[in-house]
């Protein structure tokens, strides 16, 4: 939206618009001519001290929810202010409008709701999801992060409260990879839910009902996607925290069909493969010597198995003795090819092995180089766990990539004190660094913001028609390329996020290159894809004239 495609606003229209409004940026001259005097103080302040005045204020405050509704009141107001405020401290910030803030954030959706951003589509309209879409302003929208607000995080069922996971995603899109906001739409599918302390609380902003199940979902969600794909015919949508029994069944539906992910299960194997990527420089390992055991079976933890069995193949592996370097143990112990109640996702990670009850013990019978934790369930990395892969391994991989960090299997401190500074270290959530015995350790954070921001951008920047397993792989490999030897040196496995934006446009450059090899590109091949990238990436300036 700019001022050349609607009549130009003026006064207080202008300033409550988000994308439009400067604030005190406004120059004499455009308050003359926008009748904006006497609507704001006289001073004409640059954007540097627009930025520094909401640094000062955000610092002020103690308690970060209350700065993420800073932040997101701010969005609000001033579009491009918010993101200078992001992008000028990505390390600070994106903890505040992402994990873990934002789990608390959806939490207390209801009671924090402030204005209405995003589009709500409930399953009461269906036969109409094509007419409310419509409701949105921007004609061309290109990526949409859509969840059904079941599996928030390791949080649960939080009904429309998942919103806060869209329109942090969403913001993450641009400030870490600069794909314009324009572009982007959060939505909530709401087919109810089953959380009864929100079917209870009087201040509940969705559906009062249980969720609905089977057929009827499943043919709301493809009206859901045929109208995106008449409507938005360039769009690409992300999945984001659905339960594993639609999570997966919803990919698999789609995802040869348009251009489509889910963040969960493809985006966070693309994070945890360049952890492993990253750490195999440390082990002196090739992946193909590697063998991970899951806490966790449902779709991330098959996802990432499967991406790193891919990743085995490619190195000339056969994919059946890589799926087999991949064990997973659920609630109910190993998952072995005797048992009964496997889903089919997981069945190809079966193992030929007695039943196991306890995770220690599959850590002495499998002798992992790595566990990743993807269980939602703090905790279950004991000592007696990081002890048991400290005695098999030199230099353990330790992976709690649950989120927020309540639910994280364990800290950083435990890993690293319990393995005697052996641990190669990385979590999803981040955790403060580490002394011991005189040494600093650094922990890196697993956080899908490496992946899916530079995913975005590649494809917008190519207009690819899918996305790939193959591009994920690309992409890990590229995150890892640019963790430096001091980093290494101080156990940090991933890029600093101070410096996530250059390290976003180095993914986007490598997998929009691929794009165009795999001949999944809209656009023609330019000489310099680095350039293309460069050129379409938003930044956070106010436009010559208004």
């Amino acid at each position: 939206m700019t001022m050349t495609s609607q009549p130009p606003l003026h006064g207080y229209d202008l300033l409550r618009n988000p994308r439009l409004n400067r604030g005190t940026a406004f120059t004499e001259a455009e308050r003359r001519e926008h009748h904006l005097e006497g609507l704001l103080p006289p001073a004409v302040t640059s954007i540097p001290l627009q930025v520094a005045r909401r640094h000062a204020e955000i610092a002020n405050l103690d308690d970060d929810l209350q700065k993420y509704l800073v932040l997101s009141d701010l969005q609000a107001r001033n579009e491009t202010l918010f993101y200078a405020v992001l992008m000028s401290d990505p390390a600070t910030y994106m903890p505040l409008v992402y994990t873990p803030t934002v789990g608390e954030a959806c939490q207390k959706f209801a009671h924090i709701f402030r204005s209405a951003r995003g589009m709500y589509l409930p399953i009461s309209a269906r036969g109409r999801v094509s007419e409310i879409l419509r409701n949105w302003p921007e004609p061309d929208v290109r990526f949409i992060v859509v969840t059904d607000g079941e599996r928030i995080l390791g949080l649960g069922d939080l009904g429309a409260g998942g919103m806060g996971i869209p329109l942090g995603k969403l913001a993450l899109y641009t400030a870490c990879a600069g794909v314009p906001p324009q572009y982007c739409l959060p939505v909530v599918l709401d087919v109810g839910t089953n959380n009864p302390g929100l079917l209870e609380d009087p201040l509940y902003l969705g559906l009062r009902q249980n969720r609905v199940r089977g057929d009827d979902y499943f043919a709301f969600v493809d009206e859901f996607v045929a109208a995106v794909g008449t409507l938005y015919p360039q769009c690409c949508i992300q999945w984001e925290d659905f339960a594993n029994f639609n999570a997966v069944p919803i990919l698999a539906r789609y995802r040869d069909r348009i251009c489509t992910y889910n963040d969960d299960i493809q985006g966070t194997a693309g994070v945890a493969l360049a952890g492993i990527f990253a750490a195999s420089r440390i082990t002196g390992q090739k992946i193909t010597e590697e063998r991970f055991l899951f806490l966790g079976g449902g779709s991330a933890g098959t996802g990432i198995a499967e991406l790193i069995s891919r990743a085995m193949a490619r190195e000339g592996m056969d994919i059946g003795e890589a799926r087999r370097r991949n064990a997973l143990f659920d609630v109910n112990g190993l998952i072995v090819a005797s048992r009964q109640d496997l889903a089919d996702f997981q069945r190809p990670f079966a193992q030929d092995h007695p039943p196991v009850s306890t995770f220690v013990e599959a850590v002495k019978a499998i002798r992992p180089t790595g566990i990743i934790g993807v269980s939602a369930v703090p905790k279950l990395f004991t000592r007696e766990v990081i002890e048991a892969m400290a005695e098999i391994n030199q230099r353990p991989i330790i992976f709690p990539y649950s989120n927020p960090t309540s639910r994280s299997e364990c800290t950083a401190e435990e890993a690293y004190r319990w393995s005697h500074g052996r641990a190669i270290f990385a979590s999803g959530s981040p955790f403060p660094p580490v002394e011991i015995g005189g040494h600093r350790f650094v922990p890196g954070q697993g956080n899908n913001v490496y992946i899916f921001p530079a995913m975005g951008m590649a494809v917008f920047a190519t207009g690819a028609t899918r996305v790939t397993e193959e591009m994920f792989i690309v992409a890990a490999r590229a995150v890892a390329e640019q963790v430096t030897d001091d980093d290494l040196a101080t156990g940090l496995i991933y890029p600093p996020q101070g410096r996530i934006l250059e390290s976003s446009l180095h993914v986007a450059e490598r997998v929009a290159a691929h794009i165009f090899d795999q001949g999944l590109a809209r656009v023609p091949r330019p000489n310099d894809i680095a350039g293309l990238i460069r050129e379409r990436a938003y930044r956070p300036v106010y436009p010559g004239e208004i």
